[in-house]
């Protein structure tokens, strides 16, 4: 890989997660002030993510999920964290909007017969279900590591999120992050072609 595709990998690596005008309308300040000088003029350089994020949140009343993005994006410019990364492991998201209500959803993931048309080949065990809103899903390592969230969006439509922890690597995470949109797609197509 040549010096200057390795830079530009590097770089893209280190993009902000959300725009500067975005951080600046939700915190009062840009990426350029909650950047390295703030939180090195804080002492706050070596700190753990909670201390960081309770200082935005606590003392500048910054929201607590910009209080996490905000976190975050330091950690990755700064190469403290790379994408996906979180405690004990990376994680990753995937979400679709489907025509069909919600128990039609739910039903095609918590019965074994239904979902092996949109999700073949994948032992997974379905566990602390609330129908038709959530489940969690131990995934085929074993882990208890997918969170699934169904969301009603008017008539007929749902929203399904997903949250896939406890993944090992980043290129563990980029391809799980693949899979899923895959089956997702196909969890779509199935439910809205009945």
């Amino acid at each position: 890989m040549s010096s200057a595709h390795k830079s530009s990998a590097r770089d893209a690596a280190r993009k902000p997660p959300v725009s500067t005008d975005a951080v600046k309308a939700k915190t009062g300040r840009g990426w350029n002030t909650n950047g390295s000088g703030f939180w090195t003029r804080r002492g706050a350089r070596h700190w753990a993510t909670r201390q960081w994020r309770e200082l935005l949140h606590e003392k500048y009343s910054v929201p607590g999920w910009w209080a996490q993005m905000v976190t975050v994006g330091y950690e990755q410019a700064r190469g403290l964290r790379v994408k996906h990364e979180k405690r004990g492991g990376f994680e990753i998201s995937a979400s679709r909007t489907i025509e069909a209500d919600a128990r039609s959803v739910f039903r095609a993931w918590t019965n074994a017969k239904a979902r092996v048309r949109w999700l073949p080949k994948t032992a997974i065990t379905i566990h602390e279900v609330t129908p038709p809103k959530s489940m969690r899903v131990t995934w085929i390592d074993g882990a208890k590591s997918i969170g699934v969230n169904l969301y009603p969006k008017g008539s007929g439509k749902t929203l399904v999120a997903l949250q896939h922890g406890k993944i090992e690597s980043a290129a563990q995470a980029k391809k799980m992050k693949a899979f899923w949109g895959v089956r997702l797609e196909a969890l779509k197509k199935k439910l809205e072609t009945v």
